[in-house]
């Protein structure tokens, strides 16, 4: 990379970090999930770019953790006498604060030979902190190296079920004008793109609103369960109201009571195993990718 475009991305990324870096926050306390971004300067117009801000960000808690110069797990390459934490270091101090969800957009400036187990050390990080899934996206492949840490990506996610590869390389390739002349830094056009990729993978996993989808007035009815006993069948159906049928229900947080399971259909049910004060987070989706999140406790007793 040019030493100009190296300082025009670095420009871009530290000023979408201090206009939209999300302060630390429990992700289970609000109406929608947190979901953080690592990027290299590569992603950071996605920070800098309203209109790509917006997409990214629709119906989620967003954290954008951009750094130019920043590495998977290697010592980053420095700026202006400073160099960022690496993704392992800044997951590492953020623990729960990264939330369920974790999109990866890093790698540009990685050594290869270190990137497969770079990869497996953040997974092991991430999923210590409590994510559940982890989107990363594959690198432009201007470069031999970059082909093969495709590779190393496709490969880790086979052994990951976490994991879900985004073909970044793929999308892009051909778009004219989603880059700058180095093929890797993004214009606005080219941020939009990588932030509707990622906004179209957040809805298939049910933790965001689609965007530009209107929005409609979609609750969740309840706002606590019912109690349970050890070793007695348990059944309650969630309710949504309003927005459009069908609903489509998920845990995205918390953890159910050993024995029972929730369906799609938004159904708690099954055999409670062990008594306590199980606090767990639904998520609803309507058919028009509205979404709606609430925390519930449920108390099982013997």
């Amino acid at each position: 990379m040019t030493r100009r475009l190296l300082i025009l991305a670095l420009v871009v990324g530290l000023a979408g970090v201090l206009a939209g870096l999300a302060p630390g926050a429990d992700p289970g306390r609000s109406d929608t999930t947190r979901v953080t971004i690592f990027g290299d300067s590569a992603a950071t117009a996605m920070a800098y770019d309203p209109k790509a801000r917006d997409i990214v960000g629709t119906g989620i808690d967003l954290r954008l953790e951009m750094a130019a110069c920043r590495r998977l797990g290697d010592l980053s390459c420095p700026y202006d006498g400073v160099r960022p934490p690496n993704v392992i270091e800044r997951a590492t101090a953020l623990g729960r604060e990264l939330g369920p969800v974790v999109v990866v957009a890093v790698g540009y400036n990685d050594y290869e030979d270190n990137y497969e187990d770079n990869i497996e050390d953040a997974l092991r990080v991430l999923s210590k902190a409590g994510v559940e899934h982890v989107l990363w996206l594959t690198l432009r492949a201007e470069r031999q190296s970059w082909v093969r840490m495709n590779e190393m990506i496709a490969a880790a996610a086979k052994k990951h079920p976490e994991m879900t590869v985004l073909d970044w390389n793929g999308l892009a390739r051909g778009k004219s004008g989603w880059t700058q002349p180095d093929g890797v830094h993004l214009t606005p056009t080219g941020a939009q793109g990588m932030a509707t990729m990622i906004n179209s993978a957040l809805v298939t996993l049910g933790v965001a609103t689609r965007a530009g989808a209107r929005t409609r007035q979609l609750s969740i009815a309840a706002r606590s369960l019912p109690k349970a006993r050890v070793g007695r069948a348990y059944s309650t159906r969630l309710q949504a109201l309003g927005g459009k049928a069908p609903y489509r229900w998920k845990r995205v947080g918390g953890t159910l009571a050993p024995g029972v399971t929730l369906t799609t259909a938004g159904i708690l049910r099954g055999m409670p195993k062990k008594p306590g004060r199980y606090r767990i987070v639904l998520r609803v989706v309507d058919g028009a990718g509205a979404a709606r999140t609430r925390a519930f406790v449920l108390g099982v007793s013997r």
